[in-house]
């Protein structure tokens, strides 16, 4: 089973421009109840700082509204798991 967590973007490290295909380097420091990982934004171009991200094995897929993450959060704490 693969589980996909919400976390919170705390900053983004933008790739230098005039790299080849810049936006798959793309990525964000982004905080998961207080543990920070670095994470690839390549699938969620449109994020921002402050915004909430699916993310799976490194890398964000979506971007989700605010009460949406919390809820997901609340269940995974109800199952036991520490997100």
């Amino acid at each position: 089973m693969c589980l996909a967590v919400p976390g919170l973007i705390v900053s983004i490290i933008e790739p230098p421009p005039q790299q080849e295909e810049a936006y798959l380097f793309r990525s964000g420091k982004v905080s998961f109840g207080g543990i920070v990982k670095e994470v690839n934004l390549a699938c969620v171009p449109d994020a921002v700082v402050g915004d909430y991200v699916v993310v799976h094995v490194g890398f964000a897929l979506s971007v989700l509204d605010e009460e949406e993450a919390q809820q997901t959060l609340q269940d995974l704490r109800q199952l036991g798991v520490s997100a």
